[in-house]
């Protein structure tokens, strides 16, 4: 598919195919820039030669694993061990300390969003390690991975590192934090426990919360402005109020100046800017408003988010009705599955058919108790105690069923911290307003030019960060490259070996040996041939074998040459009288031997020995 046919296809053809793939996978890409988007779904058409957006449609009707090939194109996991290493020099001298110094013996929760295959992750976690000691490290911080790529998560959650991704780690930092496994390295088991992977989609998933640190690097910019803002507003709510966000070089806060301040703008670092919103709304497009709910929902919503146990509620009509946060984090539940029927989610077979159960605690109206339920995970396996329980109104009427599901195994691992209530920051708010309106008049005369220079500022933005993004693309392909020509080297020194070993066993033989391949032109000539007849290898190699005049009567063998080839002939050497290179007469036996496998015919060996004649 040409550039040509490429551009055949209008953005109603494009915004159709993201529909599609939104209602069949639950990928939502409206958010992302279009140019981006397009140039790397029109890589896809290009490979699978599809002419037009509805075509490549069809062809993911009937090749759903195509859809993985379509995602890892997109979602392109460019990253890589203390990526920008003045940056994370900065974050080592100066925000680490810092975030110490404010949480004295207190837990320290980092996000690295957009974490890819989990390099960023693991810098951080031996940066904290590196200033707290391993001990310390291993019971305050918490560190949670997360991206929508389901692919790369799986490569994170497996820590093992291959020395090419490990170039840019000191020495020092790879042997205090690697252990060799195999051809790789592997990240320290008692340590990696600290870092969490999850799925997490920072347009739809609400954002985890208390966060001191926030990692998001050359994230933002595959997104439109409007959804940049949105995910920013998510940002501000996860962070604590002094905490930090970490951006990519090539990111700026243009879209949303109110949230953060810079701290350091050259190695992208951001204080949060405490405002009035509670919470930012999920759904693109909302409005901000104040919670209607009130306190008491509030308290008991805090305080079911709040047990260590994953539990479920099942209405009487078979839907979700209620997950907890360990329920949403164990089976990866967001807030779209409440309301759904339980038959369609995974949670309903895995790790256990809940259906049965649940009819049956309706039949018998008394708990239904499941022990040690084997629930096999990408990490490890995981064994649960699995309780259903009917819930009854006041007057008897069954509502539904509570399901739990408690983490019985030895090695228990640690799940994501509930998410706290909100913030008071209205009082800070309120100091801040008076500072506000003092401001307003002097931001009203410098706003037309701050409007202009924001104009400039956007263009060039964008400019930058397409850029950034070919760049990434062009390094991805030049490492399937790398990759491809090292293989391609590798077979071109096998060859060569195997050559000079079958040249080896030729010149050894003392008889005279001559391989010729189907139409009889000569493939191989010994020392022993040329001692016989005195031609040399390169004189005879690729001539008709019938042609040669050496003294031998060579018409005299087409006939048992072509019976051998044909496997008409029993091995019984040929006797015939001839002339040596020396000018003697003597008589030679000649054996034949047919060179293929099966049905395939490759050509023939001849073996010749002379014996001179009185």
């Amino acid at each position: 598919m040409n550039d040509t046919d490429t551009t055949a296809d209008d953005g109603a053809g494009l915004d159709a195919l993201l529909a599609y793939i939104k209602e069949q996978r639950g990928f939502d890409f409206s958010g992302y820039k279009k140019t981006s988007l397009g140039r790397r779904i029109d890589k896809r058409l290009q490979a699978r030669h599809a002419e037009s957006y509805e075509a490549y449609r069809s062809l993911l009707d009937a090749d759903p694993d195509e859809f993985v090939e379509l995602f890892n194109t997109i979602l392109i996991n460019v990253t890589s061990f203390f990526r920008d290493e003045f940056a994370w020099a900065f974050l080592s001298d100066e925000i680490v300390p810092r975030l110490l110094e404010a949480r004295d013996g207190e837990h320290l929760r980092v996000w690295s969003a957009g974490c890819a295959t989990g390099e960023e992750a693991f810098s951080l976690a031996m940066m904290f390690s590196e200033a707290m000691g391993d001990e310390e490290f291993k019971s305050r911080v918490k560190i949670y991975a997360t991206d929508v790529d389901d692919e790369a998560l799986a490569t994170g959650r497996h820590a093992t590192f291959s020395p090419k991704q490990l170039s840019e780690v000191p020495s020092e930092l790879l042997e205090r934090y690697f252990v060799r496994e195999n051809q790789h390295l592997g990240f320290r088991p008692d340590l990696r426990r600290a870092v969490i992977f999850g799925r997490h989609n920072l347009i739809q998933d609400p954002p985890i919360s208390r966060i001191d640190l926030l990692v998001s690097r050359n994230t933002l910019m595959y997104f439109e402005p409007e959804t940049q803002g949105q995910i920013l507003a998510n940002f501000h709510f996860a962070l604590r109020n002094d905490g930090y966000l970490f951006l990519g070089k090539s990111e700026a806060l243009t879209t949303r100046t109110n949230l953060f301040a810079p701290l350091d703008l050259k190695r992208r670092v951001f204080t949060k800017v405490p405002t009035r919103e509670l919470r930012p709304h999920l759904e693109r497009g909302e409005r901000l408003a104040p919670p209607t709910v009130s306190t008491d929902s509030l308290v008991r919503e805090a305080g079911l988010d709040q047990v260590p146990v994953a539990y479920l509620v099942v209405d009487y009509d078979g839907r979700l009705a209620l997950a907890n946060l360990q329920a949403r984090v164990y089976f990866g539940l967001g807030q779209r599955d409440v309301g759904r029927p339980i038959q369609d989610l995974d949670v309903s077979f895995r790790p256990l058919e809940l259906r049965s159960r649940l009819e049956q605690a309706y039949a018998e109206r008394h708990t239904i108790n499941v022990r040690e339920v084997e629930w096999r995970t990408q990490e490890e396996t995981r064994y649960l105690d699995i309780q259903i329980s009917p819930l009854t109104a006041k007057t008897g009427e069954l509502l539904g069923c509570g399901v739990s599901f408690v983490d019985v195994s030895r090695y228990r691992r640690l799940q994501v911290a509930l998410q706290d209530a909100k913030r008071d920051a209205e009082t800070a708010f309120e100091e801040l307003q008076s500072t506000v309106e003092e401001l307003e008049t002097t931001n009203e005369e410098l706003q037309a030019t701050n409007e202009e220079l924001e104009t400039t500022n956007e263009e060039l933005q964008a400019t930058n960060e397409e850029l950034e993004t070919t760049n990434e693309e062009l390094q991805a392909t030049n490492e399937e490259l790398e990759t491809m020509n090292d293989e391609l080297h590798q077979r071109g020194l096998d060859l060569n070996a195997a050559n000079l070993y079958l040249e080896a066993i030729l010149t050894s033989l003392r008889a005279a040996v001559v391989v010729v391949d189907g139409e009889l032109r000569v493939q191989a000539w010994n020392n022993g041939a040329r001692e016989l007849w005195g031609l040399t290898g390169d004189e005879v190699v690729g001539q008709h074998f019938l042609n040669l005049d050496i003294g031998l009567p060579v018409q005299d063998l087409r006939t048992p040459i072509r019976k051998t080839m044909a496997g008409e002939l029993d091995g019984e050497p040929i006797h015939l009288d001839a002339i040596n290179r020396r000018g003697r007469p003597v008589r030679v036996a000649i054996g034949l031997t047919r060179l293929g496998d099966g049905d395939t015919n490759v050509g023939a060996i001849l073996m010749m020995q002379s014996e001179e004649r009185a």
